[in-house]
């Protein structure tokens, strides 16, 4: 991979690390778990809210971790390569997933429990 290419997924991987929202945002939005407020439904859609934004907050932040590995192996030299099989993962594959450490077949035998 040439130099222009890391430039490109490099910008690609900071600009969707730039859409994540900062760490403690969504936190600071979750409303306190048995704080009485409200009737019986609105304390459950409130209930639901907070379990739904703590899973994107976990969501987020395995793809920040994401992005943030891809950029450490952008500067060791070791983008774009597979880590299971040691292949050239494709640059299909690394535009729509720019932090994907596996290529398309190794991804497979691991979705399918093989």
């Amino acid at each position: 991979m040439n130099k222009d290419d890391l430039l490109h997924y490099k910008n690609l991987l900071l600009a969707k690390q730039q859409e994540l929202p900062a760490s403690g945002t969504l936190v600071d939005s979750i409303p306190a778990v048995g704080e009485p407020h409200g009737d019986p439904a609105d304390m459950a859609a409130s209930e639901a809210y907070s379990a739904m934004q703590i899973r994107l907050k976990e969501t987020d932040g395995k793809l920040l971790r994401a992005i943030e590995d891809a950029l450490a192996r952008i500067r060791q030299g070791r983008f774009g390569v597979c880590e299971e099989c040691g292949q050239a993962i494709s640059k299909v594959r690394l535009e729509a997933v720019p932090w994907a450490r596996h290529c398309k077949d190794c991804k497979e035998r691991q979705g399918s429990g093989r």
